[in-house]
């Protein structure tokens, strides 16, 4: 195993050959140092796009678009300590340069070739990041103090001034967003349907919690303090959501619905119309950002007959928030992903005969399993304090081409399902339907193919296992009658309560109502990235469809994902914006072809 010297001059080596090779625009030289299946993904720097090319051709078509324009220098290792061999590859941090803007990036060699390259925009010429002086000195000490300018910004902007950028959505997406558009002097309003951020994780069932830990969770420019938990539970991290949107300074119009949307393509502006407060009011930002989730936020409520007949409660899992109505109950709960598992542990603990109806498996993973083998190695204590921040971590899994996603994914899957076998097998004894996601690439497999059907487990699983929580598996609701749940082999649950954890409608759903079904058509899909999974279907796309770059439609932009997916890409999308409000010029290689969900 070569040390990190070793490992460090081996990686400098091959990056000095393509440094002199793109510098002297001699793109054999440059193709020669890449393996026979190789992979670069491009984050702006290149493309100003989020763009995987798959092959030496799909490298040379782009370098010869794109070489003379980005003119990239000074290719080299960044922080050596990290360059290290692994028992196929040689990996390490790197970084270089363009009049454009710095970039950042990782590479692995495979046989002394490059096998995947990451290269990203970290920053764009003349708007660096850089802190605010904040105090006024001098000659500027009798100009408005910090107060009374975010008053009058507070006040004026989309009423006497227009955004530049317009954010539906004060979620973690539209928040991180907001943060990084701020720091780039990026005039941006966010309009969110609820009175507060944070109100939309206040009004959900009460044990609701994180499942992912604390170290994976930052927030841009802003970390969580040292004694938060490691598991953040909803209320808290609501305040969490209210007061990072106060201390970044963010322009948040609550209580303000999104009604429609129309782009003017002569002006170049966006005509949306909201309704604050009971008052309609038209804004016209030159960019509209769509950022409700993934899922569009609104829950999805399947039809089934009898719906009208059964005399009980029917809501879904968004308007569930606790037992205290439902104590002595009994209840079915339709639906095996986090919600269902979560709702259906509430109820069991707190004197609910609670029914899950698993329709189709579902991903089970040990909280505990998950958190060392599958984060444990970038998203850690430990990693935190080998070195690997968020930023690296999150620098890690975008190097990996979502072509061999499954394969880096599935040995941290396999090795939790050998370790937990006993377990595994004891839920299937009782009926419980298990898959290991597409590949065997476990929940975030799932999540990147738009298949949310999964559950970190924090003690459910064990409910179910004890007849706390029972189970009917393997056939869908057929209907409902006055008093109970058939299914469709017959089997009929009687029910005081229904709960639907049934997820939430599509992304293009929510595109077709604000901005009209033929601006959705054009768009297409949001999210996946044509892996053939049945929510996912082809073509293949090789990148995420339609999220956080350039779109079909001009001037729309869509951001969705878990929070570190928010930290992450975010920084990407606040470059687009500047740059397109600066007037630099953004040449999109590649822009992905509509893909329609059927």
């Amino acid at each position: 195993m070569l040390d990190h010297t070793a490992a460090s001059t081996q990686i400098q080596n091959v990056l000095s050959e393509l440094d002199h090779a793109l510098q002297s625009r001699n793109l054999d030289d440059a193709l020669k140092l890449f393996a026979d299946e190789c992979y670069w993904r491009d984050l702006l720097s290149f493309t100003w796009n989020i763009k995987t090319l798959e092959s030496k051709g799909e490298i040379r078509h782009m370098l010869e678009e794109r070489l003379v324009d980005v003119r990239p220098t000074g290719w080299a290792v960044d922080e050596p300590d990290f360059a290290m061999h692994t028992e196929n590859t040689t990996e390490g941090f790197i970084r270089f340069d363009s009049p454009i803007g710095s970039g950042y990036g990782h590479i692995r060699l495979k046989g002394g070739l490059i096998w995947t390259l990451l290269t990203t925009m970290q920053d764009l010429k003349r708007y660096e990041f850089s802190r605010p002086f904040g105090a006024k000195h001098g000659e500027y000490q009798g100009e408005p103090n910090w107060a009374e300018e975010r008053e009058a910004e507070l006040s004026e902007l989309g009423v006497t001034t227009q955004p530049y950028v317009l954010i539906i959505g004060a979620g973690q997406n539209g928040l991180s967003l907001g943060a990084r558009l701020r720091q780039l002097e990026v005039p941006a309003l966010i309009v969110e349907q609820n009175e507060r951020p944070g109100d939309n994780w206040r009004k959900r069932y009460r044990t609701l919690c994180l499942h992912n830990p604390v170290w994976e969770n930052p927030f841009p420019y802003m970390d969580f303090p040292a004694n938060w938990p490691i598991f953040t539970p909803k209320d808290k991290y609501a305040d969490w959501l209210e007061a990072y949107a106060k201390l970044m300074e963010l322009n948040i119009w609550g209580r303000t619905r999104a009604k429609r949307a129309s782009y003017n393509q002569d002006s170049q502006t966006w005509t949306v119309v909201v309704e604050r407060n009971g008052e309609e009011i038209t804004l016209q930002p030159k960019q509209l950002v769509l950022a409700t989730g993934s899922e569009g936020s609104r829950p999805y409520m399947p039809e089934i007959p009898g719906q009208g007949l059964f005399k009980g409660i029917q809501q879904h899992s968004a308007e569930f928030s606790g037992t205290d109505s439902m104590m002595g109950k009994k209840v079915v709960v339709v639906g095996s992903g986090t919600s269902a598992h979560d709702i259906c542990g509430d109820l069991a603990q707190n004197g609910a005969d609670a029914t899950m109806i698993q329709r189709s498996s579902a991903y089970v993973v040990k909280s505990e399993s998950f958190m060392k083998h599958v984060l444990g190695p970038i998203y850690s204590a430990e990693a935190v304090a080998a070195g690997v921040t968020a930023e690296k971590a999150d620098l890690l899994n975008a190097s990996i081409p979502l072509a061999r996603f499954f394969d880096f994914a599935k040995p941290a899957v396999d090795k939790i399902r050998e370790l937990d076998a006993d377990f595994y097998q004891a839920l299937e004894d009782v009926g419980f339907l298990l898959d290991f996601g597409p590949g065997d690439s476990g929940l975030f497999g799932k999540a990147l193919t738009r298949t949310f059907n999964y559950y970190i487990d924090i003690g459910t699983s064990q409910l179910i296992l004890d007849g706390r929580v029972k189970l009917a598996s393997g056939a869908g609701v057929k209907e409902l009658t006055e008093d109970s749940v058939v299914l469709e082999d017959g089997r009929e649950i009687q029910a005081d309560v229904v709960i639907y954890a049934t997820g939430f409608e599509l992304m293009e759903n929510w595109v077709s109502e604000l901005l009209g079904p033929d601006v959705a058509n054009k768009v297409g899909m949001v999210g996946g990235f044509g892996s053939g999974q049945p929510k996912d279907p082809g073509p293949w796309e090789g990148d995420f469809r339609n999220l956080f770059k350039p779109t079909q439609q001009e001037g729309l932009w869509i951001c969705a994902g878990l929070i570190a997916f928010a930290r992450f890409y975010s920084h990407f999308l606040s470059l687009q914006l500047k740059a397109r409000m600066e007037g630099v010029p953004t040449p999109v290689y590649g822009l992905q072809k509509t893909c329609q969900s059927g």
